[in-house]
């Protein structure tokens, strides 16, 4: 990991290597905490986090349906992102708000343990590798499913979901595969363990919609209104397995994976990245790069005075 030098923990600036709990911090044990991937990005007029403000909302929605009051308002999470990024005098970056029940009480019942916060910011290259973002990757349906809406929230971004993430992951990992790809309890498509996904079929661009137990990913959101800017039709509706292999280009999104064509799964060739992945990826790196018209409306640029 590439180490920063302060970590935003609780109002304060940190070092790096004192941002630490207590070993009965209460989400150790049970999983309880709610968090967000941001990416700052370099733009000629210095970093500029992502879609700032729509993921904080979400890290507040996925804190309300665990019952989890953050303890600052999201203008102080706002100011203590960029106050993070120009202590640590970060260009670009990858940021974990993270948001736990921390050290207190022992058990299920979480209502008396207090609730922290911290944002860590650091370098992060292409999640997937940069060739990757280039030739595609590939994929591998796991055998796990995923959770499913009335198990627990599919649409909060919680530490203890991730555990079904982290499985599918391993198990493609470890049959040599770059990524993994769950089926819903209904055997449809739903996500990749950290990414959304599109199909493209006969010009039409095709996503699983929230019923499907995805997580709304904000890159998610932001391709759905690229590709109106681009007058490409999209719909939301459920993938059945079997259409993926025939289809005519597949990519992944996410804060991490970014844009990232599917070049192969399950071993059928999907192919090169298509003109409707390549057009939407050039758009959405042009964006985040204050090269597109959308970037003024999504890019939150930080201060230098705000350290």
């Amino acid at each position: 990991m590439n180490e920063a030098e302060k970590i935003w923990m609780n109002g304060e600036l940190v070092d790096w290597r004192d941002a630490t709990v207590h070993v009965l911090t209460h989400a150790l044990h049970y999983g309880s905490s709610v968090f967000e991937g941001i990416r700052a990005y370099e733009t000629d007029q210095g970093p500029a986090v992502f879609r700032l403000e729509d993921h904080l909302a979400r890290l507040e929605r996925s804190a309300a349906m665990y019952y989890m009051p953050i303890p600052f308002s999201r203008d102080q999470l706002r100011a203590g992102v960029h106050e993070v990024i120009a202590a640590n005098g970060l260009s670009s970056c990858y940021i974990r708000p993270l948001v736990w029940r921390g050290y207190g009480t022992m058990g299920l019942y979480p209502l008396d343990s207090p609730v922290d916060v911290a944002v860590a910011v650091w370098e992060w290259g292409a999640y997937l590798g940069e060739e990757s973002l280039r030739s595609g990757i590939r994929a591998k349906i796991s055998s796990w499913r995923r959770i499913g809406n009335n198990t627990i929230p599919a649409t909060a971004k919680a530490g203890g979901q991730y555990l079904n993430s982290i499985l599918a992951k391993i198990e493609t990992h470890n049959s040599g595969y770059q990524e993994a790809l769950l089926l819903n309890e209904n055997g449809n498509v739903a996500d990749g363990s950290g990414e959304n996904l599109f199909m493209v079929k006969d010009g039409l661009l095709i996503t699983p919609p929230m019923a499907s137990s995805i997580l709304m990913g904000i890159t998610r959101q932001t391709i759905l209104e690229l590709a109106a800017d681009e007058g490409i039709d999209v719909v939301e509706a459920d993938i059945p397995r079997a259409e993926l292999y025939t289809a005519d280009e597949v990519f992944i999104t996410g804060t991490a994976a970014e844009v990232c064509p599917v070049r192969e799964i399950d071993d059928h060739e999907i192919g090169d990245p298509g003109p409707i992945t390549a057009r939407l990826q050039t758009r959405f790196f042009n964006a985040v790069k204050g090269e597109d018209p959308r970037s003024a409306e999504w890019l939150d640029h930080v201060s230098p005075g705000a350290a």
